[in-house]
């Protein structure tokens, strides 16, 4: 959204961020745009402080609403009213504020357009849950297994208040006014044509990288501009330097999800006994799941951050191969800057994008998890040898580079960006 923002603001638009009391306060950076908060009922401790995710979203709906309202009809009577609202679509509720305001609206959905697809007719009933053990055919979509399902479709129950956030999403979908994609044409076309007989609103927009990273067409967006983490880009970046061309092997599983013990043993394992040199990100939560003496014991051949400015990394010629949880954030900013991956996807939307990175875009490999769910070290090590330096592994190189061509290309003649610019200032400017 932020990246977004800043092309609004370059082409005139006047931009205002809405936060919460809490991330506000907790933010490291913030971006270069006034920012006004509304409460979600945790002002103190935000999400982490709540009960449960249900107490919370109940929360966050009730006073989001109310200070949201307040905060729109103090802004009607200043200099710069509110002409229109770009909200995440996990947030309905906003759109139902806004209209009450007569305030234009562009829902923002920050997944894939094949996962909006997915919980689209699971909100319909298009889809039969549970799911049958089969393949599964869905307009716009390959043949997808149950498993390459988001995980609170294939795994039905599981986390019952973000099935219901995810699924919900929909419920007043078709009344905004736009509908705003993170993803661009070439990326997922079958499927955004499937999409705009449904929305005819909707509009790719991505991918939302910096754009110093990609056409350059912003001065110094190098960055998004905001971070609740503390960031150790310059350590990463420092340790880098030096390295052989296509030598390390980038791991990172993720900002959010919870890695498993033994998934993180085995990680460590695998990087343990490979012969080629490793930076890892591992938050301060899971470093209690590493091997003891770990990190002294490779120490030699890698190194293990909190965090890291990822697309300075994934753009450093030093790295051969992102070892990734497959979360939409950081599959766009593979596909995009040309990194062939080993996709090792955990829940939610994380099987979903693997199935496209591997068997749609062909940019990487599935490091297959057995039984129990955990990706051994073996598997691991196999993979990794395989997008690095295998046969199989010189056509997903090839086609990484292609995808990081393709993706420059869509910026450099204008992008998905501009037109949607072009009709926010047709419609929003006064």
């Amino acid at each position: 959204m932020l990246q977004f923002s800043k092309h609004l603001y370059k082409r005139g638009l006047k931009i205002t961020l809405i936060l919460t009391n809490f991330i506000a306060r907790v933010s490291h950076s913030l971006p270069p745009f006034p920012i006004l908060t509304i409460s979600d009922g945790y002002d103190h401790g935000g999400f982490a402080s709540a009960e449960s995710a249900q107490t919370y979203l109940d929360s966050f709906r009730r006073f989001g609403s109310q200070s949201l309202r307040e905060l729109l009809r103090h802004l009607s009577s200043s200099a710069s009213p509110a002409d229109c609202l770009i909200y995440d679509s996990f947030l309905p509720w906003v759109l139902d504020v806004a209209n009450e305001l007569q305030i234009a609206t562009a829902v923002f959905f920050t997944q894939s357009c094949a996962v909006a697809n997915i919980y689209y007719h699971v909100h319909k009933g298009l889809i039969d849950l549970p799911l049958p053990n089969r393949e599964i055919e869905i307009p716009g979509l390959p043949l997808m297994k149950p498993a390459e399902f988001p995980s609170f479709i294939y795994q039905l129950g599981t986390y019952p208040a973000y099935y219901d956030l995810l699924v919900n999403q929909y419920a007043n979908v078709d009344k905004a006014d736009w509908i705003l994609c993170n993803t661009f044409e070439e990326l997922e076309r079958e499927v955004l044509e499937y999409l705009k007989k449904i929305w005819p609103s909707i509009r790719a927009i991505g991918p939302s990288i910096p754009s110093g990273y990609l056409d350059g067409r912003i001065e110094g967006d190098r960055e998004y501009g905001m971070s609740i983490l503390d960031l150790d880009g310059d350590v990463s970046r420092k340790w880098l330097e030096g390295r052989r061309k296509g030598s390390v092997v980038y791991v990172s599983f993720g900002s959010i999800g919870k890695v498993a013990a033994e998934q993180m043993e085995e990680m460590a394992g695998c990087l343990k006994s490979i012969d080629r040199q490793f930076l890892w990100v591992v938050r301060p939560s899971e470093v209690v799941k590493l091997p003891k003496n770990f990190m002294v014991e490779t120490e030699e051949k890698g190194l293990v951050v909190s965090w890291c400015q990822q697309l300075e990394v994934l753009t450093h010629e030093a790295i051969g191969c992102f070892v990734t949880h497959c979360g939409w954030n950081s599959t766009l900013e593979g596909v995009s800057l040309g990194v062939p991956m080993v996709t090792v996807p955990g829940w939610t939307d994380q099987t979903t994008n693997a199935k496209f990175i591997t068997d749609v875009w062909k940019v990487g490999l599935k490091a297959l998890a057995n039984s129990d769910g955990v990706v051994k070290r073996e598997v691991l090590l196999q993979c990794i040898e395989e997008v690095m330096v295998g046969e199989r592994g010189s056509e997903i190189r090839q086609n990484a580079t292609i995808w990081k061509t393709m993706t420059q290309n869509t910026f450099e003649s204008g992008g998905s960006f501009n037109g949607v610019v072009d009709e926010f200032l047709a419609k929003m400017v006064r």
